[in-house]
């Protein structure tokens, strides 16, 4: 596996920029007193170097590794020159993200074709798909209906735990319709949010109050925008045409605001490969980049790129659609691509989020020599920068996903067109404990320890942001130890999740008070 590159941590209990508590004697003391103020164990050799006594672990890739269900590390006692006060032990943990679960489907049982996920705010979610009027029940009489949260007549449908609004009620125009939720369970549908003409929707953002709405049209091709201010009244809003001439085929692009409020647009860039037999997708992802996500999107490196190598040979494949909906720019349904070798993997319909400053993408993944899409899986890909390269870190699920993922009710939903959905805590791994002690005498021995605790990260909203998510790192507060000129670390694992995923250990950080 390889190293990915850790979480960034930014919150100022742990003070400013950390370096690594080098062994140094005396006559070099004021050279390393700077580096005196955290004790970081990150890199392999450190993991081998620091560790004591460990079981049921083993340090590779950087990282420790468990190998049996519960796992324990001990660090050497390390000694400083000068007498320290211990501020905060931080615990972090591989970014793979691998603790996922299937649970039963979690979106409207009607929404069809891929869907696409917006939270706006604590208890304000929503879902667009097209909709489906799925074995409609005969005679089946609607009742009026309350539930809390909602504050408009609402009416039974003959699918449980769904219900329509006023807006629910119109007409489809052929496009996306909206879905509301306050506890991702029970779902009000608030009726169209696009036309026929604007149904390939692939991504959505929240900004000021208005919810950015991307679709491709023609279908595959260049990203599109609706601006609508209320998803509510069942009327789509305003269409602002194109917003990115792309100069490949693919896009089914995802769009994600960075804190700067920059949007990031990750689209898939067909010209390395014959889409039409990869399941619409490819191994090569643009990024583009726009201040206000209205326009003027600039392509910098590629997100992804996992092409093999390129033969200088063109070839060409077809679109059914082009022609048929765009025949005044599309006048021909052909697509020219660049032959590579060996045969590549293929990924697309992308979905974007930020925990904490790190970036992940979910798409399609068709691996190299599947047989059909019934092979396809979901891939993650993680970055700590959303302008650096993405690194493949897994995938899971099996059938065409499509996904798209959001933060609700405290937890990680990932929603595709599969017979499964997909929940998560959060990329931490439970459980981790941890204790730390000083020596304070001098003596290379340990005086006193702070009891066993459990440690977690924890996550939330940013208020203004739909995709990026706080994160409060996994830390044990040290204030009541005491100064000491040495200090020792045990961490104890445990695997009790469902998926029986453990938690690797990428980061110990030590700091102390100035």
């Amino acid at each position: 596996m390889k190293k990915i590159p850790t979480l960034a941590i930014a919150l100022a209990v742990l003070g400013s920029a950390f370096c690594y508590a080098l062994d140094a004697p005396s006559s070099s003391k004021d050279a390393t007193m700077s580096s005196a103020k955290e004790w970081i164990i990150e890199s392999q050799a450190e993991w081998e170097e620091c560790a004591a006594a460990s079981e049921g672990v083993e340090f590779r890739d950087a990282m420790a590794v468990p190998t049996a269900p519960s796992a324990i590390i001990r660090s050497k006692v390390k000694a400083f020159d000068q007498k320290l006060s211990p501020r905060s032990l931080v615990v972090s943990q591989s970014p793979v993200w691998d603790n996922w679960t299937a649970v039963p489907k979690i979106a409207p049982a009607n929404l069809d074709d891929a869907p696409v996920l917006l939270t706006k705010g604590p208890g304000d979610y929503w879902i667009f798909g097209l909709y489906g009027n799925k074995n409609p029940t005969k005679d089946f009489t609607p009742q009026e209906a309350k539930l809390e949260g909602f504050d408009v007549p609402l009416q039974t449908t003959q699918w449980p735990n769904q219900f329509n609004a006023p807006g629910g009620l119109k007409k489809s125009l052929g496009g996306y319709h909206a879905w509301q939720s306050r506890d991702m369970v029970n779902w009000v549908h608030h009726g169209p949010v696009a036309e026929k003409r604007s149904r390939w929707m692939t991504t959505a953002e929240f900004v000021d109050g208005k919810a950015y709405l991307y679709y491709d049209f023609p279908n595959d091709q260049d990203p599109h925008l609706i601006i609508d201010e209320d998803l509510t009244d069942g009327v789509p809003g305003k269409d602002m045409g194109m917003v990115f001439k792309d100069p490949s085929h693919g896009s089914d692009c995802a769009v994600i605001r960075d804190l700067d409020g920059k949007f990031h647009m990750i689209s898939e860039d067909w010209s390395p490969i014959n889409a039409s037999k990869h399941a619409w997708d490819s191994p090569l992802a643009s990024h583009a980049i726009s201040e206000d996500g209205l326009g003027n999107f600039n392509l910098v490196a590629p997100s992804v790129d996992q092409r093999t190598k390129p033969t200088g040979k063109m070839a060409k494949h077809y679109h059914p659609h082009w022609t048929k909906e765009d025949p005044e720019n599309f006048p021909i349904n052909v697509a020219e691509y660049e032959i590579h070798e060996p045969e590549q993997n293929a990924y697309g319909d992308w979905a974007a989020i930020a925990i904490g400053g790190q970036y992940y993408l979910f798409a399609d993944f068709e691996p190299a020599g599947a047989a059909s899409q019934k092979d396809m899986q979901i891939a993650r890909f993680t970055s700590s920068d959303i302008n650096k390269p993405f690194t493949f870190c897994g995938s899971f699920c099996q059938g065409h996903p499509d996904p798209d993922i959001c933060f609700a009710e405290g937890r990680f939903y990932l929603i595709n067109q599969t017979s499964k959905d997909y929940t998560s805590s959060g990329p931490w791994v439970e459980r981790v404990e941890a204790r730390v002690g000083v020596d304070t005498d001098k003596d290379g021995k340990i005086n006193e320890w702070t009891p066993w605790q459990e440690v977690h990260e924890k996550y939330d909203d940013i208020p203004g942001f739909s995709k990026q998510i706080a994160k409060v790192p996994a830390a044990l507060d040290l204030s009541k130890l005491p100064a000491g000129y040495g200090f020792q670390i045990e961490v104890k694992t445990t695997d009790t999740t469902e998926n029986k995923v453990k938690p690797i250990l990428d980061k110990l950080a030590l700091s102390f008070l100035e």
